[in-house]
């Protein structure tokens, strides 16, 4: 696995009981396309390469644009010539950022596309290199991700409701949360799936992983405090629209997943995220030191 200390990563090192060999970015740099070609080359006996790594920094892109290509795109375009030529399958995580945003409903997985920033045009990139260099390759666009784990909007919420009565949050943007840890239990109970299925089998191709309920940031925010405070006054949390938050990249308003193709190929009907939330907020509260 390609990436050891994001979201989704730390999940399927948890769950992989000793199963999973991570590549840190110390090991590989996603952005010398040669380490990626050879770490691939000498991995060993593998069953499957997962891509968890990326370069996520959705504001910075926009100005580092050369780093987020070379990260999200030239780097998975290595990564699948060097799976094809060991037949090894190729799991790449990709986001719902690759969408405009522009339609009403939910985005299948073949309906166009239109990232409105680079970050979301360098993970475009990306899939288009996988899918194209890599016979045995699945794409998974996953949105809103949480966990235990580092940096999302559970843990800012959280942080932020520590010291401010009220709350500024979008109320314009909608999509569908998504446990990093479901995600993680997917594919690690799939592996031998996704290890057996030959070029050109329904597991190929790009994916859609969310849980299920689509909900915007407010109403998020909302069961957040609920579940993690139901015996204290949560703090105030006044609407407002994405526009209040000025940011070098322009956010889709929104990126809701259609997760049928999953349904059927898989026969998975992913949970409602409320439930996920619910056990993230409990083993957060039952670490030491916990401020939730």
């Amino acid at each position: 696995m390609f990436g050891a200390t994001g979201q989704l990563a730390r999940e399927v090192l948890v769950r992989g009981d000793g199963r999973v060999r991570a590549l840190s970015r110390a090991d590989v740099d996603l952005a010398d396309a040669s380490a990626v070609r050879r770490a691939v080359e000498r991995a060993g006996d593998v069953d499957l390469v997962l891509n968890a790594a990326a370069y996520t920094a959705v504001d910075k892109a926009e100005s580092e644009a050369d780093q987020a290509y070379a990260v999200n795109a030239y780097g998975p375009e290595a990564m699948a010539r060097a799976c094809a030529a060991r037949d090894l399958p190729l799991i790449h995580i990709s986001t719902d950022m690759v969408f405009s945003g522009a339609k009403a409903g939910a985005y299948a997985e073949d309906d166009p596309v239109g990232p409105p920033h680079v970050y979301g045009a360098s993970k475009l990139a990306g899939e288009e290199a996988v899918l194209a260099n890599a016979r045995r390759a699945a794409v998974i666009r996953i949105s809103w991700v949480f966990s235990t784990h580092g940096s999302n909007f559970l843990h800012l919420m959280l942080r932020l409701a520590q010291t401010n009565p009220t709350l500024k949050v979008v109320d314009d943007q909608r999509a569908r949360p998504t446990a990093a840890g479901d995600v993680a239990d997917f594919i690690l109970g799939h592996a031998a799936r996704f290890a057996a299925a030959p070029a050109g089998a329904p597991e190929w191709g790009r994916l859609h992983f969310a849980n299920a309920g689509v909900t915007s940031r407010v109403e998020m925010a909302a069961a957040i405090f609920q579940l993690a405070w139901p015996d204290r006054p949560a703090p105030e949390i006044e609407p407002v629209p994405t526009s209040a938050f000025p940011a070098a990249a322009r956010r889709a308003l929104n990126t809701e997943l259609d997760t049928r193709r999953l349904e059927q190929v898989f026969g998975l009907s992913p949970r409602p995220w409320r439930e996920p939330l619910a056990e993230v907020i409990s083993q957060l509260q039952s670490e030491p030191r916990a401020v939730v």
